[in-house]
Order: structure tokens, then C-alpha cells, then sequence
């Protein structure tokens, strides 16, 4: 089954070739300027304050080795970024920087590789939902999705446009655009309503990809919209969830701990079906 679905999953392994682009805040007239904010389904999705209420209570639930503060981004449906937070007090200095675009990229990631239920053609699969953790494995050189991770660039306007000062604010310069990017290791997931609908995804990032996964999860728990119809994981109660083994097809390597990671990947909250 595995097999012919990573068969299947191939055709996004096709390679973009994209120029990069260094956003220079210190000279704004050279900065990257995004493109004009796109129609979003952000209605169907929590909003600021309420992301950032929960990232705290999931951050604060998850107890691994580094136990850092975190980034946490919501996309729409659609890809378009809905809202950008951080568990830390200061939004330069409490938590890694870069992984603010990385929490995007994951979301974008989650949310573009998984279905609505009842879609898809194999009748156990219908609904399918990938984690960005579930990636891994297939991304490998030899693997069926090898250059996946270079095919949808994070756009660089979008990411790095405006105030630093915004960056994690219901402001956040990223709000209203789609970041694009696709991200191969824990930390981001799809949304689902209780109709089992995709209304979008959400990435978490900030500390090891295996707590990434693990403080995303009890996120979107937290958030009521982890109505999942269906994974790869082989665990009903939590289809999408993270696989401690690198030889299967969609497995994860352990990060620092792995007797304590495996064990909080299999205390994780079950989804809602």
C-alpha cells in the first residue's frame, strides 16, 4: 500500500529552478516587495490571539530536551499566511529568528500536500494527511520524492518584507500572502473542521523538528481543528502523526532523545474523527 502511494506521491518531486532574493532591511528602496495580498479563507481559521493563546498552552505542555520558545504560523486553504506568532516575549531575541519562515514554510507544506475527506482514489486513504514529518524518508537521496524540498521556493518578498518590529504581530509583514516553501521534517500539519474539511495548515518552529511536531500537534488539538481522516502513521488515533523509523517509506530520524520522543510522539493527544 505504502509503495504505491509513494508512486503515486512522485509527481511533486519535479524541480523548480528559482533565483534567490536577500531582503536588505537596512536599505528599504532595495527591500523585496511582496505581491498585493491575495483572497484568503482566513475566516475559517483561528484567528491572532487566539493562536498565540494556545501555541503558549501547547509549548508549555510538550517537555523534550531544549524546551524552546516557538514560532507558529496559520495558513488558509488557499496558502495564504492568516496569522504569525511567538511563545517568547520578544520577537528577535526569545526565539530562533529564522524559524519564523520555517513555521510558514511548514504550514504552506502540510496544508498543500493533504486532502479533503472523502478525496482520493484509494478507498483507505480518502482524506489523506501528511505531516511535514512524514516527508523525510521519501526526500533522500534514492527516495521517490528526492528534490521535493527545492520545488516550491519560500517567496522571499513575502518572508522578509517590512518591520522587524511587526514580525510575530497581528501586522506580521507575511499576513495576507502566501509564502510558499516546502519543508520536509516535524512541525507543520494540516486543518481539519468537524466536516472533516481542510480549511488550512499550521507550522511550528523553534527547537528540535521532533518537538516542532509534537508542540504543533497538541496546537492544533488545542485549536479543535485536528478532525483528521486519514495518515500514514498506522495509528488510528493519530494518523498523521510523526514515525520513529527511518526505514519506512514516510519514517523520521529521532532528534536528541530518542527514547523520550518516542514516547511523547505515542502520548500525543488522539485526533478527532
Amino acid at each position: 500500500m505504502f509503495r504505491s502511494l509513494m508512486t503515486a506521491l512522485g509527481v511533486f518531486a519535479l524541480v523548480v529552478a528559482a533565483g534567490s532574493v536577500t531582503a536588505q532591511q537596512s536599505n528599504p528602496a532595495n527591500s523585496p516587495q511582496p505581491s498585493a495580498p491575495t483572497s484568503t479563507g482566513c475566516a475559517s481559521v483561528p484567528a491572532w490571539n487566539q493562536l498565540r493563546t494556545q501555541l503558549n498552552a501547547a509549548n508549555n505542555a510538550v517537555h523534550l530536551t531544549l524546551n524552546n520558545d516557538m514560532w507558529a504560523t496559520i495558513v488558509a486553504a488557499d496558502g495564504t499566511v492568516c496569522a504569525v506568532v511567538q511563545s517568547g516575549n520578544d520577537n528577535l531575541q526569545s526565539q530562533w529568528l529564522l524559524s519564523r519562515a520555517i513555521s510558514a514554510q511548514k504550514a504552506n507544506t502540510a496544508n498543500g500536500l493533504s486532502l479533503q475527506a472523502g478525496q482520493g482514489q484509494k478507498s483507505d486513504l480518502k482524506g489523506l494527511a501528511l505531516s511535514t514529518a512524514n516527508l523525510w524518508k521519501a526526500v533522500q537521496p534514492g527516495g521517490s520524492l528526492y528534490g521535493l524540498q527545492h520545488s516550491n521556493p519560500v517567496d522571499p518578498a513575502a518572508a522578509y518584507a517590512g518591520s522587524s518590529q511587526a514580525f510575530g504581530t497581528s501586522t506580521d509583514p507575511m499576513v495576507g500572502h502566501r509564502i510558499g516553501g516546502v519543508n520536509v521534517f516535524g512541525g507543520g500539519l494540516a486543518l481539519y473542521d468537524q466536516n472533516g474539511t481542510r480549511v488550512g495548515g499550521v507550522g511550528v518552529s523553534g527547537d528540535t523538528s521532533c518537538r516542532d511536531h509534537m508542540v504543533a500537534w497538541e496546537l492544533r488539538h488545542n485549536l479543535n481543528l485536528d478532525f483528521v481522516p486519514a495518515g500514514v502513521s498506522g495509528d488510528n488515533a493519530r494518523p498523521d502523526n510523526i514515525i520513529f523509523d527511518t526505514n519506512n517509506g514516510f519514517g523520521h530520524p529521532n532528534c536528541l532523545d530518542p527514547a523520550a520522543e518516542k514516547a511523547a510522539a505515542g502520548a500525543l493527544s488522539p485526533t478527532r474523527h
